[in-house]
């Protein structure tokens, strides 16, 4: 930098700063006053005399005008260069277009690895404060899976064919399942699908950051870990976490391969035949995940995507065909996937829970895919306008089949009219619209966290709405602990039992009975002693008319019609005994467990 010279320095003999009278201790270069120049000068005195120093005379390369002995106290005059009048007096420095830079870094992934982990954390402190004894879907496939096993390792017979009703293979997950309980119990097992939810919101983050970016990912990752159905299925000793997990791998792979050859697609294949194995329903959601392979190879291979598209089709569909001819699980596909009974709940009834456990979310993907239509740029670096950006149609289509997905388990079971299941299965839509919520949440913080309270304020209500609706879930049914402890000395491998809930019994006491000494409460066939046949309603009152049955449970819960009618047959029946009355509360209520024993 240089600067002209700015100021005046006065030449002799006049000096501005000297008194009228006596003139100034000193001229301005240093020279003193003509009346002072013939008097000798006297420093002033230290305190020790010895030590004083006479003054060296003179400043180097200052002229002193005739007069070197004489000391002076005058600043050294400084020579300003003198520059052309031309050339600028202050040069102003280049400034860098932005503060930051768009290419990864070490330290960006650290710490966007290290806001993952609190994500997740979260994730697993909201699944594990809840508890209760088994459901009786988990009862129902840990107790098949500890017989699977058996069958697989020693050749036991298995109580009932359960790959006739199964919405999952009995061989994959209820193997695998038992296998863990036996070690841990049912807490082990559930931690099991804990550790599947985990992994599916890890993978959620990894493939949006590659859809989008990192602070997108990190947005649609929170989401995700706070809804009820991640937050349910993440402490449910069931299939479906393990589902879901499968899908997001599969998923995960399809984008992760984008830029790898085209054949690389074939890798997702088996993995997304695997979750179709172990639940059917999952093939709802492939059509998503090949159209996915179309989109993301789209942008680095063009007409050459949908080659990737169909590799992918065939594949899954070439396994599929596969698995149907060579295993037995056909008539379990039919019963409770593609010609399951169709129930009673309302389309209204339907709309307003699906809105209930997922809408919120939904709304912020649908928000999410309009602005990424409108606008492209996932950078607030200046220097992103200079990249080029998918097109607006790739952009809608994109985010019509994220978010359309999310609406495919509602109007399925729309379809059904039935509400069995559907707090799981509107997670595993979620699961594909979590990206562009992402992007929603990041377009409604704005640039540079401009309105973070906004998405503070999105995620806090979600987060009381997943608290809410998974206590109130695990909350639905009743503890059987007492109940369990009241019957288990009247259990054992020679008896015919009758139960609300069959599952949870046969599970806790898998050690005395098998699946196939237990009845419940949807639907019974009986022959009695002369060799008539009865079905429905009716082989329940003649079953306990007859004193077939050696123990009797009901929990006025389950099938409260049938319940009644098992009562009333029960009454003044001299085979039976009132064992127990155990009342408990739920999240509908109160109720009670009544226990009777057969006397004779």
């Amino acid at each position: 930098m240089t600067s002209k010279n700015d100021h005046y320095s006065p030449q002799p003999p006049y000096d501005p700063y000297a008194e009228d009278d006596a003139g100034g201790w000193f001229n301005s270069n240093g020279v003193p006053p003509r009346q002072y120049q013939q008097q000798e000068y006297e420093t002033r005195q230290f305190v020790d005399q010895q030590t004083y120093q006479p003054y060296a005379a003179g400043i180097p390369d200052q002229p002193q005008a005739g007069y070197d002995d004489q000391p002076t106290y005058a600043l050294r005059t400084v020579q300003y260069q003198q520059v052309p009048d031309d050339e600028p007096a202050y040069h102003i420095p280049e400034t860098p277009e932005a503060g930051w830079e768009m290419e990864a870094s070490r330290r960006r992934a650290w710490v966007s690895r290290a806001v993952l982990l609190c994500i997740l954390a979260v994730q697993a402190a909201l699944s594990l404060r809840l508890s209760n004894t088994a459901f009786q879907d988990e009862a129902l496939y840990l107790a098949a899976g500890h017989s699977e096993l058996a069958n697989l390792l020693h050749g036991t017979p298995l109580p009932r064919d359960y790959a006739a009703y199964f919405s999952g293979s009995p061989q994959l997950y209820p193997v695998l399942a038992a296998i863990v309980d036996s070690k841990f119990g049912l807490a082990g097992a559930r931690t099991l699908s804990l550790f599947f939810m985990l992994c599916t919101t890890g993978l959620l983050y990894s493939f949006s950051r590659r859809l989008f970016n990192e602070r997108a990912a990190l947005a649609g990752a929170a989401l995700f870990a706070v809804i009820q159905s991640t937050v349910v299925m993440g402490y449910f000793a069931t299939y479906d976490a393990c589902a879901v997990f499968l899908l997001a791998l599969t998923t995960w792979i399809v984008v992760r391969t984008a830029r790898a050859p085209v054949i690389t697609v074939l890798l997702a294949a088996p993995v997304a035949v695997l979750a179709v194995g172990v639940k059917y329903a999952s093939a709802l959601y492939l059509p998503t995940i090949v159209v996915l392979a179309l989109l993301t190879g789209w942008p680095y291979k063009g007409r050459k995507a949908f080659l990737r598209m169909v590799l992918l089709a065939a594949g899954i569909g070439g396994l599929l065909v596969a698995g149907m001819y060579t295993t037995n699980l056909m008539d379990g596909v039919r019963q409770t996937t593609t010609n399951r009974v169709h129930g009673t709940d309302t389309t209204e009834f339907l709309l307003t829970q699906s809105a209930k456990w997922g809408g919120l979310m939904f709304l912020a993907a649908v928000g999410g895919a309009i602005s990424y239509v409108r606008r492209s740029r996932m950078n607030e670096s200046p220097q992103a306008l200079r990249l080029g950006a998918p097109g607006w149609r790739w952009r809608a289509l994109l985010g019509i089949v994220l978010c359309g997905t999310a609406l495919l388990a509602p109007a399925y079971q729309v379809h059904l009219g039935t509400v069995v299941s559907l707090f799981k299965h509107v997670g595993f839509g979620l699961l594909f619209a979590a990206p562009m919520a992402g992007v929603g949440v990041t377009r409604l913080v704005g640039a540079h966290f401009r309105y973070p309270q906004l998405g503070i304020m999105l995620w806090t209500a979600m987060l009381c709405l997943g608290i809410q609706q998974a206590d109130w879930r695990f909350d639905i049914w009743p503890n059987s602990s007492k109940m369990i402890s009241a019957i288990q000395s009247h259990v054992n491998s020679k008896g015919t039992y009758l139960a609300s809930t069959p599952e949870v019994p046969v599970y806790y006491l898998r050690e005395k009975s098998t699946h196939k000494q237990w009845n419940s409460l949807f639907g019974m066939e009986y022959k009695d002693k002369k060799g008539k046949y009865y079905s429905g309603d009716q082989a329940y009152k003649e079953a306990v008319k007859d004193g077939d049955f050696d123990l009797i449970v009901l929990d006025g819960l389950t099938n409260p019609r049938v319940d009644h009618i098992v009562a009333a047959a029960v009454k003044g029946n001299a085979h039976y005994r009132l064992l127990a009355e155990i009342p408990f509360r739920n999240a509908n209520g109160t109720s009670e467990y009544r226990i009777w024993v057969k006397t004779s």
